[in-house]
């Protein structure tokens, strides 16, 4: 029953038309899914971070080991699962993707568990069962988060494009911007609602508890998600066309990519993109721990504030990420996709610089409310800033979606997330040289001066295409009209 869409192919005929529209209702099917997929992922990525600190207290280190780990397997895998996801069906991706996801984090949650439980007992008596349990729940932890990439490549950079171009009632180019920003709306409410929801279960019932509904989540929630995603592949005729180019030229294209080592071949078709420097700008951003992943989650438990608070804060800053999913589509239809990622990534700079503040304020506070109140300025510069990262991750999304052959898509999707772990994994490498919860500002400086390099880096890319950054003339004659107006305006009350 699993196999069998939500509509038979005879509904699908008298529903659609001969300019290849569809059902409306199968896109929410495709957000649905979508949902239930991102929930168990944020759920994870937001406790990783205080069960490790909760098991091995005092200490960043056992919580930057899994982020090295996590992005460490996406960086050398990356690449190679891009390739994976181009190189099977859609129905193929969709059970390998789907299956090893939830079954990792059940594996995951579950050993959390015995560690929760036993882990005073276990470092002191059997330690080395300490340990295994560890490297189990990394690497369950880390295949997971990799399999969640076959599927944010499958469904972002490659459904999202083939459901656009096959809508006939508006132009595809707004169904694309509607369809990116409802699909990392989608995720945003998912990384509002989960931690929130589980940090209330971690600071009123318990961290146990939490790992407990983890697994339980996931064991319930993956036939929902294969049920919704097959019934959109079978009821959208575009995807089951799209699907079927593929396999015709699957086996020149792929066995030729893999036998001459698919690696570098994925490499070298990412750098010929013309959206290289995007690409890079953006993965520059995620070498920052400034974004309430799992270091600082971990450094905020330390300094003592509640898990309830910690997911609030995270609630904010994805309220606001939210609203920039509302405000890129009237951005790019007025300003063009090239200047909303300019305004973007340097408005998230500009708030980054409460971040910067929130150092200060620490090192000239002399009384531990002020060290308690920088901790929250430093929340509260992070949460503002998301309405220009998220902006910019958007518009550097479509900028790949546009410019990239379709040939090469699911590759130079792979390659970015690679590139983006690369820089995630030497983030958490800086959390294992400075593992101290009290240099966290160290972190955070770097973080900074990360952020403006990336913001630069872009700057230049518009530069060199462009060659302008500003339109000078246009403000030349707005001056000029303002003052001619002023002029009259005076010469009338005179």
């Amino acid at each position: 029953m699993m196999n069998e869409p939500l509509i038979q192919h005879d509904q699908q005929a008298s529903t659609s038309s001969i300019n290849g529209s569809f059902p409306s209702y199968l896109i929410t099917y495709l957000y649905v899914a979508h949902f239930l997929a991102r929930w168990g992922a944020r759920m994870w990525e937001f406790s990783v971070g205080l069960y490790m600190i909760k098991i091995w207290p005092n200490s960043l280190l056992f919580a930057a080991i899994y982020g090295v780990l996590e992005s460490a397997s996406t960086a050398l895998f990356g690449p190679i699962v891009g390739n994976w996801v181009n190189s099977l069906t859609y129905v193929k991706v969709l059970q390998l993707w789907l299956v090893s996801q939830n079954l990792c984090f059940i594996v995951a949650g579950g050993t959390m568990v015995v560690l929760l439980v036993n882990s005073s007992a276990l470092k002191l008596t059997h330690f080395s069962v300490f340990i295994l349990l560890v490297i189990l729940t990394n690497i369950s932890g880390a295949v997971a988060v990799l399999s969640t990439l076959a599927g944010t490549i499958l469904i972002e950079r490659e459904w999202v494009v083939v459901i656009s171009e096959d809508k006939s009632s508006s132009p595809q180019q707004d169904d694309l911007t509607k369809m990116n920003s409802v699909i990392r709306r989608i995720d945003l409410s998912c990384k509002l609602f989960a931690p929130v929801i589980t940090g209330f279960i971690i600071s009123f019932v318990s961290l146990k508890a939490s790992a407990m509904s983890l697994a339980i989540w996931n064991t319930i929630s993956v036939w929902l998600e294969y049920w919704l995603f097959i019934s959109v592949y079978k009821g959208i005729p575009a995807l089951q066309e799209s699907n079927h180019k593929r396999a015709l030229n699957q086996n020149r294209i792929n066995t030729k990519l893999v036998s001459s080592g698919s690696y570098l071949k994925a490499w070298r078709v990412y750098l010929k993109q013309d959206t290289v420097l995007p690409g890079i700008a953006l993965a520059l951003l995620f070498f920052t721990v400034l974004s309430f992943g799992t270091l600082m989650t971990a450094a905020l438990e330390w300094e003592g504030i509640a898990a309830f608070e910690i997911g609030i804060g995270r609630g904010v800053s994805a309220v606001i990420g939210i609203g920039a999913t509302i405000v890129y589509p009237f951005l790019q239809s007025h300003i063009s996709t090239l200047r909303t990622a300019l305004w973007s990534i340097w408005s998230q700079w500009i708030c980054l610089l409460v971040c910067v503040g929130s150092i200060l304020w620490t090192k000239y506070g002399n009384n531990d409310s002020n060290n308690i109140s920088s901790w929250y300025m430093l929340m509260g510069g992070v949460a503002l800033s998301r309405l220009g990262l998220w902006s910019f991750d958007l518009s550097v999304i479509q900028l790949m979606q546009d410019g990239v052959a379709e040939r090469d898509r699911c590759v130079v999707g792979g390659v970015q997330n690679s590139l983006q772990s690369i820089m995630d994994l030497m983030g958490y490498v800086m959390g294992i040289l400075i593992s101290n919860p009290q240099d966290f500002w160290k972190l955070t400086l770097i973080s900074f001066v990360v952020a403006t390099l990336a913001a630069l880096l872009y700057t230049f890319h518009l530069y060199k295409i462009r060659n302008h950054l500003f339109h000078f003339n246009k403000l030349f004659f707005f001056v000029k009209w303002f003052t001619y107006s002023s002029q009259i305006n005076n010469a009338q009350l005179q």
